[in-house]
């Protein structure tokens, strides 16, 4: 049997009654490769009322990874970079020793009905990567590689597949597949990385037979492949990597190695020392003292 264990996601409330599906970190295993935060948000249309504007906030020690279906996302940080999330393209924010971040409606979407669908990851830093300088790339749909095969097509986001390798540059061993099958359609899925795991955007499909249920992402056991077949059209994601070096410390919005570390992150943002992102007034709070 391919499938190791299943993770259902359970929902969080992120602000505003913005509502997402949360799969990592997971109680059977903090991460997937590095991936160590997974967030599905979506399908949803909101009001022209909606506010689901994220404040800045900070990061350490991870890399965020935004990747959209549907609707559109105004990216702005403390490096100064501004930059429109559309889908289709994949966004790879490097936090290492910190950086803030915001995440908005676009002005020209303020005030009107939208629909809003993507995926938010998080990718730990190695170690010896935790502290490196902050960093935003984004690499449009365009940039992105695509194999096509009968019944279906993969976008390879981060990593090497199906003999095509993404532009996106990692700090180690990274894979992040988007895939779609057509109803009836089989795929092969060979030559994973180490750490695996397998999550239904939407449609339904089998991994060796087995139906993977909406919201449960699958872990493969370690070093196999697996034949997908969609009961209908199908959009999944595959992800995964090297097994992270040693275990996750994590508060709020930050990751780290060691928990000193952390506390030192949420007194720096306690007492406003982080670098502002330009433009912006707000912020969002501690939600608790980490002592």
């Amino acid at each position: 049997m391919a499938i190791s264990t299943l993770f259902k996601a359970h929902d969080k409330d992120l602000g505003g009654g913005f509502f997402v599906r949360r799969v990592l970190p997971a109680a059977a295993k903090q991460a997937v490769g590095p991936f160590l935060f997974f967030d599905h948000f979506g399908p949803v249309d909101a009001p022209p009322d909606a506010n689901h504007d994220v404040r800045p906030h900070p990061h350490i020690g991870l890399a965020t990874v935004t990747y959209l279906y549907e609707g559109a996302i105004l990216h702005r940080d403390s490096l100064g970079s501004v930059q429109r999330i559309e889908p289709g393209a994949i966004n790879w924010m490097t936090a290492g020793s910190g950086i803030v971040h915001s995440e908005r409606v676009p002005p020209d979407l303020v005030g009107k009905p939208r629909r809003s669908h993507g995926l938010q990851l998080w990718a730990a830093l190695p170690r010896e990567h935790e502290e490196v300088d902050p960093a935003f790339i984004h690499t449009p749909a365009d940039a992105i590689p695509v194999a096509s095969f009968a019944g279906g097509d993969a976008r390879v986001l981060i990593g090497s597949a199906f003999g095509l390798t993404s532009p996106v540059a990692t700090y180690m061993e990274t894979l992040y597949l988007d895939i779609r099958l057509d109803a009836g359609a089989e795929l092969i899925l060979a030559d994973l990385p180490e750490e695996a795991a397998i999550y239904p955007v939407s449609g339904e499909l089998t991994i060796d037979g087995e139906p993977l249920a909406p919201g449960t992402m699958a872990y493969l056991e370690p070093g196999t492949g697996a034949s997908i077949r969609a009961a209908t059209g199908v959009q999944f994601v595959v992800i995964g990597g090297a097994p992270l070096d040693g275990h996750r410390f994590v508060f709020w919005n930050f990751v780290s190695s060691s928990k000193e570390r952390l506390v030192q992150a949420a007194q720096d943002w306690e007492q406003q020392r982080y670098a502002a992102v330009p433009g912006e007034t707000e912020w969002i709070p501690l939600p608790r003292p980490l002592r």
